[in-house]
């Protein structure tokens, strides 16, 4: 069970949040979510055009926010700041229950990865998507009201402290311990 923060601690943990690396970090933890509740912890994971993370469930679990309900291609992976997970979940076990696949120590703010902006993860390119990622209910329940407030709040949704969304651009390998280089938006992929 996590223990949930107040407001004032969570408060307390922006400034460690605030000094996330702004052109290169790393990735921290890799989750993948074979089916709804399930998570697994990976050291390295395949990262493809068509499934997002291979052996993850988002693609068949598809999506509300497209007409017929197949999966959104500008949602296939998310990514949360690992500074961020670590205040919310002080054991690195429960940093899977946010639901993400992707933690990296990068600063993921809106003025830093605008969308369109390219993330190059070991192999693998991501382009940065316009559709917001936000606390939910499922959120709220893991890690508290306090949290979902911090996340959701004006500075939490221009810090993206809840995370982004991103798409495949080129497919390849991540593994935990993989540099995280952002590059401009806009710049043709390798």
């Amino acid at each position: 069970m996590v223990r949930y923060l107040t407001a004032q601690e969570l408060e307390a943990g922006l400034d460690g949040i605030r000094q996330s690396p702004k052109e290169s970090g790393v990735l921290a933890l890799i989750s993948r979510r074979p089916r709804v509740e399930a998570r697994e912890i990976l050291q390295e994971a395949e990262i493809s055009l068509v499934e997002g993370l291979v052996g993850d469930n988002w693609k068949t679990r598809g999506s509300s926010r497209t007409p017929d309900g197949a999966a959104h291609p500008e949602l296939q992976l998310t990514l949360m700041n690992s500074r961020v997970i670590a205040l919310l979940a002080e054991d690195r076990e429960d940093w899977v229950l946010a639901g993400d696949q992707l933690f990296i120590d990068l600063d993921l703010s809106a003025k830093n990865l605008p969308p369109g902006t390219q993330l190059e993860i070991g192999a693998v390119l991501i382009e940065i998507s316009p559709h917001p990622h936000t606390g939910c209910r499922k959120f709220a329940a893991r890690f508290g009201a306090e949290a979902t407030k911090f996340v959701n709040s004006p500075a939490g949704r221009e810090l993206q402290l809840r995370g982004v969304n991103a798409r495949v651009v080129r497919p390849g390998m991540v593994r935990v311990g993989d540099v995280v280089r952002k590059r401009s938006s806009g710049l043709p992929a390798v």
